[in-house]
């Protein structure tokens, strides 16, 4: 199944010093950024990546379930110092299925 996942960071988060600027890029960014590299080798992350503008990341992820999706957002060093939005995609195909059955209920309700 595939997620959209994004993730901005808190206002409460933000550095206030040149020194914990340091800290939050040497801790925080480079270590996540390095760790979404690698999942998007493994494809895992199918697409996305930073937002521009804005500490932040959007990405559509590939997990099996919401457990594994959690897992990796939360694996993330800077996920703690993000708020974070987690959307379960489904398919074209999916969402026709979905409403064909109920266009046939409408249809047949305006036949009556």
């Amino acid at each position: 199944m595939q997620y959209l996942v994004q993730m901005k960071l808190a206002s409460h988060s933000r550095p206030d010093s040149p020194q914990e600027e340091t800290t939050f890029i040497q801790g925080y960014i480079f270590p996540s950024l390095e760790m979404l590299k690698k999942l998007q080798e493994e494809n895992k992350i199918l697409a996305g990546g930073p937002m521009s503008g804005t500490i932040g990341i959007a990405l559509i992820l590939q997990a099996d379930s919401a457990q594994e999706i959690d897992e990796l957002v939360e694996s993330l060093p800077v996920w703690p110092l993000m708020e974070t939005a987690v959307t379960p995609l489904t398919t074209f195909d999916g969402r026709i299925a979905t409403l064909r059955p109920k266009l046939e209920r409408l249809k047949a309700n305006l036949k009556q």
